[in-house]
């Protein structure tokens, strides 16, 4: 499988197929291209992006179709580019055209595999609503009056562990979140590990952001 040295994605060709594909243990989202394609030049940085940040979740590989053109006609690939998602060792997403950073992590984000406790953005939303969770707000008090998520607490990082008691007394299940999610996802597995489970926001605030959803900023 050939693969530049600067380059996070690697082509793939009709003998690799197989394996790095169809037996691939995590999805795969598959690009296929052609070295004459303008849109796909354009698109190239948002393709290199996911590859590097779904690193360790999801392989990001491409597919030339003028030099794999058995692999093209059997999948009807009739346009470059077209974007499919392998799971299972099957295809199980697919879109034609130049997709930015975010609508691939879209196409691809059902078939991530998800950390034990972990809350996707729109889900959370949801449960929100419903009144069924707290947002618990682990930044510093700073960042928290800035903008927070609707009806969230601040309950700093460091705190955490000496106010389980308050956690659990809140008036709907509590969901730990950060920025990115980096700090408050160690902490859910190791609160995990102690036997008190606790969610977190799957992505942080970047993540809710990111598709959209509202924050509170006080005045």
């Amino acid at each position: 499988m050939a693969q530049s040295e600067a380059s996070a994605v690697p082509y793939v060709d009709e003998r690799s197929f197989e394996r790095e594909i169809l037996m691939s243990e995590l999805p795969v989202l598959v690009e296929y291209t052609a070295a004459w394609c303008g849109p796909c030049k354009t698109i190239a940085p948002d393709v290199e992006a996911i590859a590097r940040e779904l690193q360790g979740k999801a392989k990001v590989v491409k597919v030339d179709v003028d030099k794999c053109q058995a692999i093209a006609q059997q999948l009807r690939i009739q346009s470059v580019p077209t974007f499919m998602v392998f799971a299972g060792g099957r295809p199980v997403a697919a879109k034609v055209g130049a997709l930015r950073r975010a609508q691939m992590r879209q196409l691809l984000e059902p078939f991530l595999p998800r950390a034990e406790g972990a809350v996707k953005p729109a889900e959370a939303l949801e449960l929100h609503k419903q009144g069924k969770i707290v947002f618990v707000d682990t930044r510093d008090a700073p960042s928290f009056g800035r903008a927070h998520l609707p009806g969230a607490v601040n309950m700093p990082i460091a705190e955490i562990e000496t106010r389980l008691a308050e956690l659990h007394m809140m008036a709907g299940a509590p969901v730990l979140y950060c920025r990115s999610g980096k700090d408050t996802q160690p902490m859910a597995e190791k609160l995990a590990e102690a036997g008190v489970p606790v969610a977190f926001l799957e992505g942080g605030l970047l993540a809710w952001e990111a598709e959209g959803l509202g924050v509170e900023r006080p005045d």
